[in-house]
């Protein structure tokens, strides 16, 4: 999206519109889907005057109103799949992870969740031909999980045959057996993901509206943003939020949270990939007793919700637990030194 003349809007002078544009507001679309009380505190407007403006936006950027399933399958017909190099978890879920979407990864301690966002951030570098998207990655980090080291092995880990696609991609001259050839492209690829440690909620709410500026100025780019990791979502909000009497305020702030990724997925044709902690249920007599935390705000946000658990050695069951439109089923997948493997 091109910078817009967002003094075309009524009520914005070139004062409001330098505010909004300094918050993010670059388009008229990311106008038009925030609120009347975002926009107002954010370029000092009253209400009334920002319900005017996010109403102008939707005109001028034609959102709002309805529209034929034809046209609503034309769109979606742009959005992206992104492999998990396990050819069984793709084929369960439909091509891949779906751009524009939230997926939740929930799952115990040493399931495998923060070697699937790092997985994907390797894997949504590689050409679309190879089962990625030829974007770059944001990784909003709040349990200190992201090892660049790790990357490193995933990176060498790929296939010969991804490992020389992403190599003439990136014009670099040599062959997965070329030590110095592999250095560059490993350095590439960590070039490409942007990272942030989260030190509270509160941060890790701010690093979401950063991650819409970072995608913004990558949006021309050979390498836009393409997935947005938060490893993991719920951790500061669990620790801080204690007891039922916070219950409603942790619910509420995780929901602007979720709708703040949701947005950048949306207007930048992202993925967003979350991983989500658990608990037990202890009223369950029957079956597996784990359950992800966050409730029904996270529930109802999240598109695809994934569980993992562990099996032997080095296997881990991947559940489709909830879709929109494909059935449930279950894929097993290695977490080896290379990276996620196929069984």
């Amino acid at each position: 999206m091109p910078e817009a003349d967002l003094e075309e809007l009524p009520g914005v002078g070139p004062a409001t519109a330098e505010k909004l544009r300094e918050s993010g507001f670059e388009s008229f679309q990311s106008i038009a889907v925030a609120s009347a009380g975002e926009l107002s505190n954010t370029a000092d407007i009253g209400d009334s005057t920002a319900a005017d403006v996010i109403q102008g936006a939707r005109e001028a950027a034609d959102v709002g109103g309805f529209e034929t399933g034809a046209t609503v399958l034309e769109r979606r017909e742009q959005i992206g799949k992104l492999t998990w190099n396990v050819p069984e978890i793709d084929e369960m879920l439909g091509g891949g992870i779906e751009t524009q979407s939230i997926s939740e990864v929930y799952g115990e301690f040493g399931a495998g969740k923060s070697q699937v966002t790092h997985q994907l951030s390797v894997n949504v570098q590689l050409p679309q031909e190879q089962g990625g998207l030829r974007g770059r990655a944001i990784f909003i980090d709040s349990e200190d999980t992201f090892r660049p080291e790790r990357v490193d092995d995933m990176v060498r880990g790929l296939s010969d045959e991804k490992i020389q696609a992403a190599m003439d991609d990136r014009d670099i001259d040599g062959t997965p057996d070329d030590e110095e050839a592999m250095e560059a492209l490993v350095a590439e690829f960590l070039d490409k993901i942007h990272v942030a440690k989260g030190f509270n909620s509160n941060h890790q709410m701010l690093l979401a509206e950063k991650a819409q500026e970072i995608a913004s100025e990558y949006e021309d780019d050979e390498y836009p943003v393409r997935l947005l990791c938060v490893d993991s979502l719920t951790a500061h909000f669990r620790a801080e939020y204690v007891g039922r009497g916070e219950l409603a305020d942790r619910q509420q702030k995780l929901n602007k949270h979720l709708h703040d990724l949701d947005k950048v997925g949306n207007l930048y044709n992202a993925a967003v990939v979350v991983t989500n902690q658990v608990q037990s249920n202890p009223d369950s007599f029957f079956g597996d007793p784990t359950k992800p935390i966050g409730g029904n705000i996270l529930g109802h946000k999240s598109t695809f919700r994934m569980y993992l658990r562990k099996s032997k050695n080095d296997k881990r069951i991947v559940k489709l637990v909830d879709a929109p439109n494909l059935a449930d089923g279950e894929a097993v997948m290695r977490v080896q030194d290379g990276g996620i493997k196929p069984e």
